[in-house]
């Protein structure tokens, strides 16, 4: 586990990749320059958000089949795929491919729950079926079950002059293995442990036992490992918005500081029916921010983490920040880059 003396190993960047309406194009090369130069700086992954009917990435796989062609090595992953939008034989299609025509570097972060805003979108989604859908974990097992290639016809052969596979295709055999869940409660991550999935740890977690968010973090890994049958060694990813700011100018210091200001209150106590707690957002130079990690106990039991770059910030901005992680941040934290 990570102390002073234990180097963090894996560092990745997620990003939620933001656009304006009339020019989605500006947007989403955006995204896959951060993502390059992600890669050139070291970054072992690069994560995206997805969001469905707003001004974000609503087809992440499809910008991540865009970035695999424009890089060779980093990760690419989804933190995370709200599986109450998709059918899970076509989700495995489209990530084997996607994780086949990138040589394997595919991560797939997925979620449970009823879609956001689902009263007013379950006519056009599920315009035959919205009263009874299942959104619990059933959903996420269909995908690894054909992920993993087990039947999901009860034939295969030839018909005419075409073959048919009775499993998803194409097969990709190491992608069961880098599958991700999202877990915000204890319940789902005893239930991703169960799975022999990997768990991502969310900056948005319910408060269930504790008010405390590194507290409830650090029991969400926790029961994670207890259930997992690799124990201890269960990978887990811990997701925080942090923010150097070493080679920031002053305006973008300012802008930083106000950011995190602004998202503070929701801090305080849990929010909404839900009870959800946010972390806060962390701001300052490497050294500052790495005394604040190794305080975090959440942080000592992991030894890969995959940083959020915050909302609506400019491009540049985007750059320092990657900069300064890769070059400041993450070598005071222990990490050695790829490159």
């Amino acid at each position: 586990m990570p102390e002073r003396s234990a180097p963090l190993q894996k560092m990745g960047f997620l990003t939620i990749g933001l656009f304006d309406e009339n020019r989605p194009e500006l947007g989403h090369e955006s995204t896959l320059e951060i993502i390059e130069l992600g890669e050139r700086l070291g970054f072992d992954s690069a994560w995206l958000r997805h969001r469905h009917l707003q001004f974000g990435i609503s087809s992440p796989i499809a910008v991540m089949a865009a970035a695999s062609q424009r890089t060779r090595r980093i990760g690419l992953g989804t933190a995370v795929t709200p599986m109450g939008w998709e059918n899970p034989i076509r989700l495995a299609e489209d990530l084997a491919t996607v994780d086949i025509l990138s040589g394997g570097r595919v991560n797939p972060g997925v979620s449970v729950g009823t879609p956001m805003q689902y009263d007013r979108v379950k006519s056009a989604l599920y315009p035959d079926t919205a009263d009874v859908e299942d959104f619990g974990y059933e959903r996420v097992h269909r995908l690894l079950r054909a992920i993993e290639g087990t039947p999901v016809s009860e034939w295969s052969g030839t018909e005419g002059i075409e073959q048919f596979s009775d499993r998803v295709q194409p097969h990709s055999p190491g992608l069961r293995s880098r599958m991700w869940y999202g877990g915000a409660s204890l319940r789902s991550a005893q239930w991703a442990g169960e799975s022999g999935m990997n768990l991502l740890v969310s900056s948005v977690v319910r408060a269930e036992d504790a008010t405390d968010f590194d507290e409830i973090q650090l029991s969400h890994i926790r029961r994670f490992r207890e259930h997992h049958p690799d124990g201890d060694r269960a990978r887990v990813s811990q997701g925080l918005v942090v923010i150097p700011t070493d080679s920031a100018t002053a305006d973008q210091a300012a802008k930083y500081r106000e950011y995190a200001r602004s998202r503070f209150d929701r801090t305080l106590q849990p929010q909404g029916p839900a009870r959800m707690m946010f972390a806060a957002d962390l701001v300052g130079t490497s050294e500052e921010l790495a005394e604040k990690l190794y305080a975090n106990r959440a942080f000592t039991e992991v030894d890969e983490v995959a940083f959020a770059l915050p909302f609506s910030f400019a491009h540049d901005d985007y750059v320092q920040i990657l900069t300064d992680m890769a070059t400041k941040l993450g070598p005071a934290l222990g990490w050695v880059s790829a490159e």
